[in-house]
């Protein structure tokens, strides 16, 4: 079992807890739309599927939805997004990767560039701190509502594939190949288990502990500020708070 990532904690319930609903809208709409042509619209496509359901999870209106999904799958109609990861540092080297989707890569790069050097941070070359990261798909779970045990749930989760297992306060999320996303999520599913969240992300290899309060600080404002991009669709980090501070208000 993995050991607890107490700000991947903090910052998903901070997530949940603060995040504007027009922003976030905005940002499962540009991934359906991108999903949607890159299959041509195919609703059995993988990538899409996920984007309709995590776009449901965030309670995104039905017509919002298919609106989006239409609008990729016309091709050139509308705008084009283009995909890209950037890479650099935050204060005391911790490695920071972003997700965009973008209209014009010259100015987010540009205000990406801005963010990190007036955070602390720089922003560094492709493949700077990629390596740290490995691709891991992400299924996350309530506790509340669910109807197996733990040790039910962890053994289920890995019978169907699943590579590791982690709790936190709210519930789990359970670790797979990303290949292997989809068939661990419809086992889940095919239990009657919740999946609220399906993703694709990058997980730290390694994670750098943070133990100085105003080094935290600086190292969740500049995660914040590029979280709140328009263009940023995740923010990735490998750094972990150190026991004293999980409960610091930030």
């Amino acid at each position: 079992m993995s050991g607890h990532s107490k700000w991947a904690n903090i910052k998903h319930k901070k997530g949940k807890a603060d995040a504007h609903k027009g922003k976030m809208f905005t940002k499962l709409g540009r991934e359906l739309v991108v999903a949607s042509r890159a299959s041509g619209g195919d609703m059995n496509d993988f990538r899409l599927k996920i984007a309709i359901e995590n776009a449901k999870a965030e309670n995104v209106p039905n017509e919002n939805i298919q609106r989006a999904i239409l609008k990729g799958a016309g091709g050139a109609e509308g705008t084009v997004y283009e995909e890209l990861r950037y890479e650099g540092y935050g204060p005391g080297g911790v490695a920071v990767m972003i997700d965009i989707l973008t209209d014009n890569r010259n100015r987010t790069a540009g205000e990406i560039r801005y963010i990190f050097s007036k955070n602390g941070g720089n922003m560094g070359e492709t493949g700077s701190v990629g390596w740290i990261f490995e691709e891991k798909g992400q299924l996350r779970i309530l506790r509340e509502g669910l109807k197996l045990t733990e040790d039910d749930l962890m053994m289920l989760s890995l019978d169907a594939g699943a590579e590791d297992f982690e709790i936190d306060e709210e519930g789990f999320v359970v670790l797979t190949a990303p290949e292997a996303m989809e068939g661990v999520r419809q086992a889940l599913l095919d239990q009657k288990i919740s999946v609220v969240e399906a993703v694709i992300s990058p997980i730290p290899q390694n994670t750098i502990e943070i133990t100085d309060a105003e080094q935290a600080r600086k190292m969740v404002h500049l995660i914040d500020k590029l979280e709140d991009h328009e263009d940023a669709q995740g923010v990735y980090s490998n750094f972990e708070l150190a026991d004293a501070l999980a409960d610091e208000d930030f």
